[in-house]
């Protein structure tokens, strides 16, 4: 894996832990200002935008956990393409000292991200997700 791919996939993984810990300020150094998502949660544009519709489906109180996994990554000089499956798991109950109760949700996706370099680094332009399985109830936003 080169330098470039290395970073890349980081970035995807810090992407989901953030949206897993509820970091959403963090989203901002991940993402370029005119970032784009289409996913089940929603489709909007604009990086304030982007995080706003995070933390609407990314709930605190819910305790989330997505596993993401083989990424493809393909570099073009200064842009590149991702593709990568992810499952989440949400749960909604339960206290966060102890372990939680059964996922209420589980949801496997897969993922298409596109990125730009930056001088401070890569950023992700578009994030867009195709669900392919659901399992139990999708918890409201």
């Amino acid at each position: 894996m080169t330098n470039d791919q290395q970073q890349l996939a980081a970035l995807i993984q810090r992407l989901f832990a953030a949206l897993d810990d509820a970091r959403f300020t963090d989203l901002t150094g991940l993402l370029a200002d005119t970032a784009t998502v289409r996913t089940p949660g929603g489709e909007t544009a604009g990086r304030d935008a982007v995080i706003a519709q995070a933390s609407r489906n990314h709930r605190p109180e819910w305790r989330i956990q997505h596993l993401v996994h083989n990424p493809l990554i393909e570099i073009d000089g200064d842009r590149a393409r991702i593709r990568a499956d992810l499952v989440a798991v949400f749960v909604t109950a339960g206290a966060a000292d102890r372990l939680a109760p059964q996922p209420t949700f589980e949801l496997g996706e897969r993922y298409r991200f596109e990125a730009v370099r930056r001088p401070e680094g890569w950023r992700l332009t578009r994030i867009e997700s195709t669900p392919v399985w659901s399992r139990g109830e999708r918890p409201a936003a």
